[in-house]
């Protein structure tokens, strides 16, 4: 069982930049590839960025490639996503999850989410 415990959300404005984290329980978190899902409100859930359990392999959607970067830190269960150049389309519910296998589509694991709302 993996709990995960999304913080770092607020209100910026456009331009700016916010980093996002993902604080993971229990000892086996760097076993877990993660990834940060984002939900607006009447939007289905988007994957916004994904990365292995090492760290050597991530993944970004089309609308943040460029802007965010996602890291992680094995030693201390976190995974950050650091959010720059933020626009008012970025602004939704912000989620962490887990899922034990890089290669497969579905999380096992999600956090409770954090609201990033982007003024223009």
């Amino acid at each position: 069982q993996v709990q995960l415990v999304e913080s770092g959300g607020g209100l910026v404005q456009a331009g700016g930049s916010l980093r996002l984290s993902c604080a993971a329980s229990g000892r086996t978190f760097s076993r877990y590839a993660m990834g940060w899902f984002r939900q607006a409100p009447g939007k289905e859930r988007e994957i916004v960025s994904a990365i292995s359990n090492s760290g050597l392999s991530t993944y970004y959607g089309d609308s943040v490639k460029g802007r965010f970067t996602i890291s992680r830190d094995n030693a201390k269960n976190l995974v950050y996503l650091q959010m720059n150049s933020l626009k008012p389309e970025d602004t939704a519910v912000y989620y962490c999850a887990a899922k034990r296998t890089w290669g497969t589509k579905d999380y096992d694991y999600w956090g409770q989410g954090t609201q990033v709302t982007v003024s223009s």
